[in-house]
């Protein structure tokens, strides 16, 4: 009976961690989705934003038209600073004391930019007009910032790519005067195997005719004492000459 009550509550932890498993893992799915769904909205919000301020720097005239060019000219740096500076600290993490200078720089931009909007719509046109030489040189000094760190950071990955290919360029012109000091190398181990043994092949030969043809190696092969025959392979009897006659045999009487 208490067998069957634990197994039954282990069934209930096990059915219990996998609906909580479910339920964190949905929940994290949805905020993954969310986030996905505000980060569309927000490109498309900043595209159209942008598109909207061309449009009035092209079609207006006037403060209207300063504005929108003063805003367009803000964000475009800004958002190609801030591309350049986050893709680049991937490959070179010294990059990140320039993307906290660049997150204290885009405070400011956030201020003006929010401002400019302001006075889009304000009605007073003179005084903004009044107002446009001290917010082109606000604009002026962030976007000049903004630009000075992304060509930095530009000019230092060109000049780490130059430097690694340099590096390597020079290693492979070393590995390839190492091939090609072997490939010579064993051509000629080759050439001088092939040599050596071209040499012994007519001594070779010579020694063979000499030691067949000499009557002193005859000689010594008489010398030697005759092998005995062996027990299960006896010798077979010597054939006589075809013109010998073969001997009569003894008769008895």
């Amino acid at each position: 009976m208490e067998a069957g009550v634990l197994i039954i509550i282990f069934a209930l932890l096990v059915l219990f961690a996998f609906l909580g498993l479910g339920a964190w893992a949905t929940v994290k799915a949805v905020g993954a989705a969310k986030r996905g769904v505000d980060r569309t909205i927000t490109q498309a919000r900043r595209t159209v934003e942008d598109t909207a301020l061309k449009a009035k720097s092209f079609g207006q005239v006037g403060v209207a038209g300063a504005l929108a060019q003063l805003r367009l000219d803000l964000r475009t740096s800004m958002r190609a600073t801030q591309q350049a500076l986050y893709q680049g600290v991937q490959a070179d993490a010294s990059l990140k004391e320039s993307i906290g200078l660049f997150e204290r720089l885009s405070a400011h931009g956030h201020e003006l930019d929010d401002e400019l909007k302001r006075l889009e719509q304000e009605p007073d046109r003179a005084r903004i007009g009044a107002m446009l030489p001290e917010l082109k040189v606000r604009t002026a000094k962030i976007t000049e910032a903004a630009d000075s760190l992304r060509w930095a950071a530009r000019d230092r990955a060109r000049r780490f790519a130059e430097d690694d290919l340099s590096s390597l360029s020079a290693q492979i012109e070393v590995e390839s005067g190492a091939l090609r000091d072997w490939s010579r190398e064993s051509v000629d181990d080759l050439a001088a195997a092939a040599a050596a043994w071209d040499a012994q092949q007519p001594s070779a030969g010579r020694g063979s005719t000499g030691s067949t043809g000499s009557p002193g190696s005859a000689a010594g092969a008489a010398g030697r004492s005759p092998e005995p025959p062996a027990a299960l392979n006896p010798t077979p009897p010597k054939s006589g000459y075809p013109w010998q006659k073969a001997p009569r045999p003894e008769t008895t009487t």
